[in-house]
């Protein structure tokens, strides 16, 4: 069980329910949505909303689970939380290095390099490698800078980038609408297990996100409330969005889509817009992306803070600065890494290690959730519970082992050797610990 009280880390608490779900919405609508309606048409055709409804299912047994053990802790951590209360340090310990390294860190370098990409277009000076250097330290420099100076800093901008994108996002939804072509929407490809299965493996990532703003639990205002609303809203928005942008996109360009793999949203606003259109799509995608860098230095340090304040990371990550009271250290130390692999890049093997990282992530919490029941809360504590019992982590737990079967052996094979890895490590520290 997870005692509220238990931890006392001086930190401000800002983040309320409308906060939170910008941040979710936000977290999940990255820059696979400008993407993936292509990707899922090719495979399925019009029938793709189908896909849509049930990763949209799959994703509400697993967030309902995040809601139970989120509304039952105000320490900061997250998932990391979750996993070493249920099943202690050793577990833990992955679940922290799997989850920030090898589900953030990566990713994040990722991103920053697609943000250069599609930024030189408009600024050709960055196809040099100085420039390139240059602008990734301006980007990690500064927003870890503005996370260092305030929560509230960190929490205004990803409010800014949500509706930074989300409102172009709903004008090409909305004006697109009259567009649509009533043919492209008949189905022509009939959905299947395997099809389905294979589609869902890809869509449901661009679900994935969800979770990194509870991180912030030690800055979450009455998480009792504010998680389980947070969570349902900002999921139920990022549904209704992903499948309205599917429509349209399957609406507009029909058979055509798969010539637009690249880039099917701008190839729409172009037919909607005109050039202009192009552009607006174009400033939309470089929102995105600075949005979801601005939540991942923004909440993923705050994992590191709770393993240092645990004993399990090294002390100093632990450190809050006395003046405006952020984890800085964390956060530095973070955007750092981030900062290194954006520059070196060589990530493209790491990038395959990210996907299954969350999902193994996503299992330790199902199966926390099944842990803690067992353990009660007391009879004042009033916390959210998911409703079924049993029923729906065990459903969540089910969905998740279906994804992972669908992954490649090489990229199983690099998720042992990543857990492999980070278990000699952690048994290496107790020796030392013991020795010193």
């Amino acid at each position: 069980m997870m005692n509220p009280d238990s931890v006392k880390e001086n930190l401000e608490r800002e983040i309320g329910v409308r906060s939170l779900t910008l941040a979710i919405i936000n977290q999940t609508i990255g820059t696979g949505i400008f993407v993936i309606p292509a990707l899922i048409a090719v495979t399925l055709g019009a029938a793709a909303v189908v896909t849509y409804i049930v990763c949209g299912i799959l994703i509400f047994l697993i967030a309902l689970c995040f809601a139970e053990l989120g509304s039952k802790t105000t320490a900061s951590g997250g998932v990391y939380e979750y996993i070493e209360t249920a099943f202690g340090p050793y577990a833990g310990f992955l679940a922290n290095n799997i989850y920030w390294f090898g589900a953030c860190v990566i990713s994040d370098a990722a991103i920053a390099n697609a943000l250069a990409d599609t930024l030189k277009y408009f600024f050709p000076s960055l196809n040099n490698e100085i420039f390139r250097i240059a602008f990734f330290i301006l980007i990690f420099g500064g927003i870890a800078l503005l996370n260092i100076r305030s929560v509230k800093n960190g929490i205004r901008f990803i409010e800014f980038t949500a509706f930074g994108k989300l409102i172009p996002l709903l004008i090409l939804v909305i004006v697109g609408a009259s567009f649509i072509s009533r043919e492209n929407l008949n189905w022509t490809i009939t959905p299947t297990v395997d099809n389905i299965g294979s589609a869902s493996l890809l869509l449901f990532f661009a679900f994935m996100g969800f979770e990194t703003p509870l991180s912030n639990g030690g800055e979450i205002k009455n998480p009792k409330r504010t998680v389980p609303l947070g969570i349902f809203l900002g999921i139920a928005c990022v549904l209704i969005i992903y499948l309205a942008i599917q429509m349209v996109t399957q609406g507009v360009l029909g058979g055509t889509i798969a010539a637009h793999q690249d880039a099917p949203l701008a190839a729409v606003a172009g037919i909607v817009f005109g050039k202009g259109g192009i552009i607006l799509i174009t400033i939309a995608t470089v929102i995105s992306m600075l949005g979801a860098l601005g939540g991942e230095i923004l909440s993923v340090p705050r994992i590191l803070f709770a393993g240092a304040r645990d004993g399990l990371m090294p002390k100093a990550l632990s450190n809050i600065h006395p003046r405006f009271n952020t984890p800085y250290i964390a956060i530095l130390f973070y955007a750092s890494l981030g900062l290194l692999f954006a520059i070196f890049g060589g990530f493209k093997q790491l990038a395959i290690i990210a996907s299954a990282s969350a999902l193994i992530i996503y299992l330790g919490a199902v199966l926390a959730t099944l842990k803690l029941r067992k353990a009660g809360s007391p009879p004042s504590e009033k916390t959210f519970k998911v409703p079924g019992g049993f029923t729906i982590p065990l459903l969540a737990m089910s969905v998740i082992v279906w994804l992972l079967a669908n992954l490649s052996g090489q990229e199983l094979l690099s998720m042992v050797i990543f857990i492999v890895t980070f278990s000699f490590i952690y048994f290496l520290m107790k020796v030392l610990k013991k020795m010193y």
